[in-house]
């Protein structure tokens, strides 16, 4: 895990040299934003791509730094490395729990994860998870694949002595499977869709574990300082967030091309993979926050405590949702 002072951020897509801001313009903030960004096809890929927060803020310096994992993004936070970063609601809820308790929030939710997280094998006899008995499966430890895998273990009647679990990134999957190495994978776009075009099918889902009651997410969290210090630097970028988040909803075509553009597949690729997630708006999102995720968290929190990922859970989670940015743009017109 790099440093702070390793860590080098990079510039946005193809399209932010003609960026344009679709919020209104903050000229106040003029500090530097380190943002951790993960390969997922989702409405932060669209704003990096699209130059939104640079154009949004012309003042700051936004730096970009690519993680492979919540847990990565989890130990630059700990390292305070990073002041906005994507991780799934797995890792979040670990952040904010002992031993960790980290000073950070949860600011947005970037997806719903349903049928893009998946379990893949090359098993061709296999049809539940069941079926995959003492074999190799990859996962990225302390990511929502991981909590959804524990949990349909769980639902099945299973732990993780049943199966061998590898801890494997993303990016290093391919690879392993080509080699033979796995039998099994549970992992997101895009490299889900590379193992099923290598001969994969799918077994069962995070949509699948949610129907169980297992939800996960993708979620921003934010730095308790940064946010604290900077309330209209959030506004803003919750701003451009939720148009990004709309512009799928509303221009798919387009989304998908700056998506394309920075994982390296093709947009229709990309329009198939949307349909694996669900893209809240603000508004939505200040319902679900002022909602059930304080309680979606607490049921994860004591999953992972059986786990031995958590020394205890909280009474409450409402304390570790930062909701101010999200009611305001949520109550634009």
């Amino acid at each position: 895990m790099p440093t702070a002072d390793e860590l080098v951020g990079n510039t946005s897509g193809s399209s932010a040299k003609n960026a344009t801001c679709p919020v209104t313009v903050n000229k106040d903030f003029t500090g530097t934003i380190r943002i951790a960004w993960q390969a997922i096809p989702n409405a932060d890929l669209v704003v990096k791509d699209q130059g939104m927060l640079e154009a949004c803020m012309p003042k700051a310096k936004i730096v970009w730094n690519q993680f492979n994992s919540g847990g990565d993004v989890i130990q630059a936070f700990g390292s305070r490395s990073l002041d906005l970063g994507l991780a799934g609601s797995s890792p979040a809820v670990r952040s904010v729990s002992s031993p960790l308790n980290l000073p950070v929030k949860v600011a947005w939710i970037h997806d719903v994860i349903g049928q893009a997280e998946s379990l893949v094998t090359r098993d061709d006899s296999a049809k539940t998870i069941k079926d995959l008995a003492g074999k190799n499966i990859a996962v990225p430890f302390g990511s929502t694949s991981h909590f959804s895998l524990l949990s349909a273990l769980d639902a099945a009647g299973m732990d993780d002595t049943d199966v061998k679990l590898i801890n494997l990134d993303p990016d290093k999957m391919s690879a392993a499977w080509t080699r033979g190495e796995i039998d099994a994978a549970w992992v997101w776009d895009p490299v889900l869709s590379k193992l099923k075009a290598d001969g994969g099918h799918i077994v069962t889902s995070s949509a699948e574990t949610a129907k169980a009651g297992s939800a996960t997410y993708d979620m921003e969290l934010v730095s308790t300082d940064f946010a604290e210090k900077n309330p209209g630097a959030m506004e803003t970028w919750t701003a451009v967030e939720n148009y990004a988040a709309k512009q799928i909803a509303g221009k798919p075509q387009q989304s998908a091309e700056s998506v394309s553009s920075q994982l390296g597949n093709s947009p229709k690729e990309v329009l198939t993979q949307f349909k694996g997630y669900t893209y809240p708006d603000a508004k939505a999102q200040s319902e679900i926050f002022h909602g059930n995720l304080p309680a979606t968290f607490k049921a994860t929190a004591e999953f992972l405590k059986t786990q031995n990922s958590l020394d205890s859970v909280s009474n409450s989670y409402d304390s570790s949702l930062y909701t101010k940015a999200i009611d305001a743009v949520a109550g634009e017109k």
